[in-house]
């Protein structure tokens, strides 16, 4: 209950004048609280202004977290770890619903909420539920369930996130067709669904969904799923795709989504195709939540998409106004949102020499069944740059710990400089792949070579002990 007292005590804070801080942050979500973390750890004045009755923004409610959690879920309910291992088959009946699978959800969701808000009060960080929009330079003015006040700050950050893309000629209704917030209301698991969008998280609804027995057909206008990935993980990641049931339409643009009936949605494409399911996910793109902020007030204008650029300091055209996370673009992570965050404070108050580069390599997880991960480059970039390498790779199905946990799909594969031995890229699918792949993050950001994981002694048997067979291999090859 305390946590409530400290959120009214904050919503119902005086209004009568304009209250000064030295660092204004738009937006609760994970670049906003870092952002007030470090303003505070440096001694300032900080206020955060969150428009939704919560705090935690979309990664805590309606993306990261939800999505993962439900990915969990699915695994657990559909057996998929245990029936590699023990050779049985889990079916789910359609009676469960999502709201079932994800019963743990608001459990972790309301510990996060009390966690932050923990860390907030602990360091003299005020929160102000209501939608914020600029005045001029410097002051902003929040307009709340319980009025309206102004507040002015020297240094401003801009930390509002984005939301789902929903075009016009796209008919959602929240009873057939969703985005990727309202997908999570879904009621029953369908027995046919679409997915519109084969990036990053059109793939892991289908995974997802597939896993719990639907049919799911995933649609995407590139040759190709996850381009920026390496070539053949993603090939890999195609296979059991459609080993799981999933129908790939490649290559393929949708020209018109309409419901013909209860439970019809037909979805007709450019080469004549039509798919017919019960239900539709649309996952093409996402817009800044820049719109309410009356950013022409400042001369400030956001991309078609919504979307602020930014110099290397993460300053907008206003100097002393900063953006950072998804609203920035690329690569739109939690974790790059956190550095770049407390990046942008840092740099407005010349602590660090810190720029948008966070960190020379950003590793990229990417939740689908199996799992991806990666850092550095692919070998299509290595070709392109025509940079001599070479590669080294390690089966999950021929390391022992793979062969206990039923894993036989993982691959881990090492990217090198086939001159110096240095470590130019980590590719990786397969059961613990966003957490296998700090292990190669390290080594790089250190400027490392290929040779660390062959002198180097793993813990046996484990995962882990992947990278030295993939080393060995490699060194093989030269």
């Amino acid at each position: 209950m305390w946590h409530n007292i400290f959120i009214l005590r904050f919503i119902f804070k005086g209004e009568a004048s304009t209250r000064n801080f030295d660092v204004l942050i738009i937006g609760s979500g994970p670049g906003g609280q870092r952002a007030a973390f470090q303003a505070s750890k440096l001694k300032k004045k900080v206020v955060v202004i969150e428009r939704q009755p919560y705090i935690g923004g979309a990664g805590l409610h309606t993306g990261t977290l939800p999505s993962k959690t439900l990915r969990e879920a699915a695994l657990f309910f559909a057996g998929f770890k245990e029936r590699a291992v023990f050779g049985f088959q889990l079916t789910l009946g359609r009676e469960v619903t999502l709201q079932e699978l994800m019963s743990r959800k608001m459990d972790v969701i309301k510990r996060q909420m009390e966690v932050i808000i923990d860390q907030f009060s602990r360091n003299n960080i005020e929160i102000i539920y209501g939608e914020a929009s600029f005045i001029e330079e410097h002051s902003l003015a929040v307009k709340g369930a319980t009025g309206s006040e102004e507040l002015s700050g020297d240094v401003i950050i801009i930390a509002t996130g984005t939301r789902p893309l929903r075009p016009k000629e796209v008919p959602f209704d929240e009873g057939h067709i969703y985005d990727t917030d309202t997908i999570l209301k879904l009621n029953n698991i369908p027995a046919f669904l679409t997915v519109i969008g084969g990036g990053v998280i059109g793939c892991e609804y289908a995974c997802i969904f597939a896993s719990l027995g639907v049919k799911v057909t995933l649609v995407e206008k590139k040759s190709r799923l996850l381009p920026f990935a390496d070539e053949e993980i993603v090939n890999n990641l195609c296979y059991w795709m459609r080993h799981s049931g999933i129908t790939l339409r490649l290559n393929e643009e949708v020209v018109k989504i309409i419901v013909e009936a209860k439970d019809r949605v037909v979805t007709t494409l450019k080469s004549g195709k039509q798919v017919v399911s019960e239900k539709l996910l649309y996952t093409m793109g996402r817009v800044g939540n820049t719109d309410m902020l009356n950013l022409d007030a400042l001369g400030i204008r956001p991309n078609e998409r919504g979307g602020l650029n930014v110099n290397e300091y993460f300053q907008t055209s206003v100097p002393h106004i900063y953006a950072v996370g998804d609203v920035i673009g690329f690569p739109a992570l939690a974790s790059t949102s956190m550095e770049q965050g407390r990046r942008a404070v840092c740099n407005a108050y010349h602590k660090e020499e810190v720029t948008c580069e966070v960190v020379s390599n950003i590793p990229l997880g990417i939740y689908t069944i199996p799992e991806i991960s990666m850092v550095g480059a692919t070998e299509e970039e290595l070709t392109k740059k025509g940079i001599s390498y070479e590669a080294g790779c390690a089966f999950f199905h021929e390391v022992a710990k793979g062969q206990i946990i039923g894993d036989t799909h993982g691959m881990l594969k090492l990217l090198f400089n086939r001159e110096d031995r240095r470590l130019l890229g980590v590719h990786i699918i397969g059961e613990k792949a966003a957490e296998l792949i700090h292990i190669g993050q390290a080594v790089m950001g250190f400027g490392g070579t290929i040779d660390y994981f062959k002198d180097t002694v793993f813990n046996y048997p484990t995962l882990s002990d992947a990278y030295k067979d993939a080393a060995l291999n490699g060194l093989n090859r030269l």
